[in-house]
């Protein structure tokens, strides 16, 4: 998985994986998919169009292999305002809260090859990651396994809670691991209870014997099995990887999450406020919504002249549009045709393996690879174009927003906190006692002052002249000293539409009149509003 991201100029045309697996994902409205081979070095969060992925790698110094992480739906209720929880550098734990608090866990397992050191390890860390989670608490492991647990059910009697009647092809010695595993903790494979397709319960095919496995696995707890309704692979997922997606489908009653609900206005959009026949539109529309200037409190007046202002901005210079985050979004009409196309070969080559398909596959990809590193090139070329026009042209605005665009979407990097020793903190319980006891040593000790420093102090002169209203050229003094490019205030109006439109004596009306009835608290809003 690479977000698109490189610091190395030779490689700006990488495909935006993240990108492709936000689509497939929507395409098949998964809201939590657990990922594999990461190769992301150290830990960190990624948003996407429709999903927020979080990794969890090696060191950056270290090779890049292995690692996992989770992409979650950003729209599902269930999963909002969830944190990924790491318990060891490959076992991230994503705690999503329901009636009752269901965890997921992803683990990297030992391939075949590995060492009986290496796998009882891995047992053994697991192990100790499911003894801290509460029986009460649903508990999903979702991964590779590398196990073939083998389709002899009646075999394995003390196995049978933990295995169904529909697992493929037989077992091996990983298998055997991980059975004895689940029948120590109460767990089954969901993959081997339900009755689906045999081309829906395999997700790896074997490069020479062409043989499919089922080595994907969801295992959950035993007393959990009946909201699972089924568990089924989806081999039209297109990610480039010889894997198929697994897919389960939970059914759990969520509970009502209360959330206050903000007033949010819509932003201005403030590029169009240089158009001179929309900055007519605009001092029209303020001069036609002010004749009817309410004779009421200072507040009323005020809220008359703040809305009357924003409503004739909004309906002038609309909203702001969204930027376009990439290269991949802003060719998106072309790069989806291409991409559906691959899919389908993809799918066809699966369904009926033969070389013509596969040339056929091949083809695809060599279409969409070409097109993809085209429309990179391109659209590199116009945005340092544009960067460098608008930094000839003294625009620091415009170079500044070109800049953003390049630097692409934002990756949040995860700091790690340490302990007073020095000791990295994974846990999130520890982690608070940690930030309790720092702010404990912060706000105990006492800051003395001297008397002496005390009256060595500068007494400042009363400015008298504070007290006298504004006049009509300070406002407009400080209206145009209105620095551009700011983001609004709690009214959201920026500077940009007050300097366009011919307010100023609205201002000052309502200034001296808050200043004669006393309201000095509604003036410092105002100066709030011009600065």
């Amino acid at each position: 998985m690479r977000p698109g991201l490189s610091r190395d100029l030779q490689k700006v045309d990488d495909s935006r994986k993240t990108a492709i697996i936000n689509l497939e994902l929507k395409r098949l409205n998964v809201d939590i998919a657990a990922l594999q081979e990461t190769r992301l070095a150290s830990n960190g969060c990624l948003r996407e169009a429709n999903y927020i992925f979080f990794w969890q790698g090696l060191e950056p110094e270290e090779p890049r292999i292995h690692g996992v992480g989770f992409a979650i739906k950003k729209l599902s209720p269930q999963v909002s305002g969830t944190s990924v929880q790491w318990h060891s550098p490959h076992t991230p734990s994503l705690p999503v809260h329901f009636c009752r608090t269901c965890k997921h866990l992803q683990r990297l397992c030992p391939t075949l090859p590995s060492s009986s050191e290496s796998k009882a390890q891995f047992y053994e860390e697991l192990s100790n990651t499911i003894r801290d989670i509460p029986a009460t608490e649903h508990l999903y492991l979702l991964g590779d396994f590398n196990a073939r647990v083998g389709a002899d059910h009646y075999s394995w009697p003390r196995c049978m809670r933990c295995m169904g009647h529909f697992g493929v092809g037989k077992i091996n010695e990983n298998g055997q691991r991980l059975l004895e595993f689940c029948s120590y903790h109460d767990l089954c494979i969901t993959n081997t209870f339900y009755s689906v397709k045999p081309a829906h319960r395999v997700s790896w095919r074997h490069p020479r014997s062409q043989h499919w496995y089922q080595l994907d696995l969801i295992v959950t707890r035993r007393p959990s099995l009946n909201c699972v309704l089924t568990t089924r692979t989806y081999h039209s997922l297109d990610c480039d990887t010889d894997h198929s997606l697994v897919c389960s489908k939970v059914r759990l009653l969520p509970r009502h999450i209360y959330k206050t609900k903000q007033n949010t206005q819509h932003r201005l959009n403030t590029a169009k406020t240089v158009i001179p026949h929309l900055c007519e539109h605009f001092n029209t529309s303020i001069e036609e919504a002010l004749q009817d200037y309410p004779a009421g409190s200072v507040e009323e007046r005020w809220n008359h002249i703040r809305n009357a202002i924003f409503n004739s901005a909004l309906t002038a210079f609309g909203k702001k549009e969204k930027q376009t985050p990439d290269w991949f979004q802003h060719n998106m009409a072309e790069l989806e045709p291409l991409i559906e196309a691959k899919r389908i070969a993809l799918t066809l080559y699966k369904n009926m393996p033969s070389r013509h398909n596969l040339c056929q596959l091949r083809k695809a990809r060599k279409d969409t690879q070409q097109a993809a590193r085209r429309c990179a090139n391109n659209y590199w070329k116009n945005l340092c174009q544009n960067i460098q026009l608008s930094a000839d042209r003294g625009d620091t605005r415009g170079m500044y927003d070109g800049m953003k665009k390049a630097f692409g979407t934002t990756i949040h990097k995860v700091a790690p906190l340490k302990s007073a020793e020095g000791e990295t903190i994974t846990d999130r319980s520890k982690q608070m006692s940690r930030w309790a006891e720092h702010y404990q040593d912060l706000y105990s000790k006492e800051n003395t002052v001297s008397i002496e420093a005390i009256h060595n102090t500068i007494h400042l002169p009363t400015l008298e002249e504070l007290d006298n209203p504004p006049s009509v050229d300070k406002l407009c003094q400080a209206i145009d000293s209105l620095a551009c490019g700011k983001a609004p205030g709690k009214d959201g109006i920026p500077p940009e539409v007050i300097k366009a439109g011919k307010i100023r004596y609205s201002f000052t009306t309502c200034t001296n009149y808050s200043y004669s009835a006393g309201r000095t608290g509604l003036c410092l809003k105002i100066c709030v509003t011009l600065t």
